[in-house]
């Protein structure tokens, strides 16, 4: 199994993997090692390689030349890429040693934010998904937007395992900030993830702190802006948190955040994991009304939705959620429909049947 980042917290690899070694797969999983990269611990072999290029162009080629002779140089039967900036080296390594690929997108790689507005890297990687998806035959993907894109554009027809967490009975709350209450984010601190919004907005939120778990490129930024705008004590940055001890946090809340710019289809076709992980927690969420997302959190009563991009009505928005709470009765049998055992079994059909 190759992935670009360092394992640590990207819970639908280690969960793919994990379902892989229960059910008999030897697992051998590659990622990168960060200055920053926690210790793993895993019942199946975890491999970090430290790159001399950390990000940019040359990043991806040296990653993908690592990946490629760890798999020439290797015995495997199954080589499984996820997301497309792993894809070249797992597909070419699998023509070569007549090998079975497997491919999961976790999103639509050329049409993340990152690349908007830099249109040469972005068509290089649709050059490479125009050259090696036609000839994909065991696929998969987080939500039925991407699947259909992809069959539309490919012909192809994609799987779906959504990106859920394991179901999880209610938890003691890690965090107590009372009297106030906790509106949460988890994930990735990147461009497009509305938290700039949130921090604008609270100053006009009543009796409520923002904790933020997670790290990226945009943390510096987020820091700065909480502190120009006297937050200091009503905006937490709790650095990144092991999946393991994540859950306690998420439970502590009384409402998550999975807010997110039109930054490319890629976002807008998105149905983030914490979604599924406030839901196990128990948490109300305010959710960006994008179509995968409208579908749970509307259909479901989850939460609520909005397209609204300004401060004031974020604001609104989340004193009418604190205030007025709604109802989360219904929320444990949802956990027990939206957990990865259910997932799991798709997934391991797609395996079994790629082997056959």
């Amino acid at each position: 199994m190759l992935v670009s980042s360092d394992l640590i917290t990207d819970q639908r690899v280690l969960k793919v993997a994990g379902s892989c070694h229960r059910h008999g797969y030897e697992v051998h999983l590659a990622g990168r090692m960060l200055p920053f990269s926690a210790p793993i611990n895993q019942p199946y072999d975890c491999i970090r390689k430290s790159l001399k290029f950390n990000n940019s162009f040359l990043f991806y080629a040296e990653l993908n030349i690592r990946f490629f002779w760890m798999l020439m140089l290797s015995p495997f039967d199954i080589v499984l890429a996820n997301d497309t900036d792993t894809l070249p080296a797992a597909w070419l390594a699998s023509v070569l040693k007549r090998k079975i690929l497997i491919f999961d997108a976790h999103e639509l790689f050329p049409e993340v934010p990152e690349l908007q507005g830099r249109p040469k890297v972005k068509a290089f990687w649709q050059r490479i998904e125009n050259l090696i998806f036609p000839t994909l035959k065991n696929s998969y993907t987080v939500c039925d937007s991407i699947a259909q894109h992809y069959q539309k554009k490919y012909g192809i027809k994609m799987k779906v395992v959504r990106n859920m967490p394991y179901f999880r009975a209610p938890h003691e709350k890690l965090l107590n900030y009372s009297p106030d209450r906790i509106i949460l984010y988890q994930g990735a601190l990147n461009t497009g993830r509305g938290l700039e919004w949130v921090i604008d907005a609270m100053p006009m939120v009543e009796k409520a702190v923002l904790v933020i778990i997670g790290d990226g490129d945009i943390r510096k930024q987020l820091e700065e802006r909480a502190r120009n705008a006297g937050l200091a004590s009503r905006v937490y940055f709790m650095g990144r948190i092991s999946g393991n001890e994540l859950y306690r946090y998420t439970s502590s809340a009384d409402i998550g955040l999975c807010l997110l710019e039109e930054r490319g289809l890629s976002y807008y076709y998105a149905l983030p994991n914490r979604i599924f992980d406030f839901i196990q927690a128990g948490v109300p969420v305010l959710a960006t009304g994008f179509p995968e997302m409208r579908n749970i959190v509307q259909k479901h009563r989850t939460g609520l939705l909005t397209m609204s991009t300004q401060p004031e009505e974020i604001a609104k928005l989340l004193n009418r959620m604190l205030n007025d709470p709604m109802s989360t009765t219904h929320f444990p049998e949802l956990s027990a429909q939206f957990c990865w055992e259910n997932e799991e079994k798709v997934l391991l059909d797609i395996i079994e049947n790629a082997v056959r």
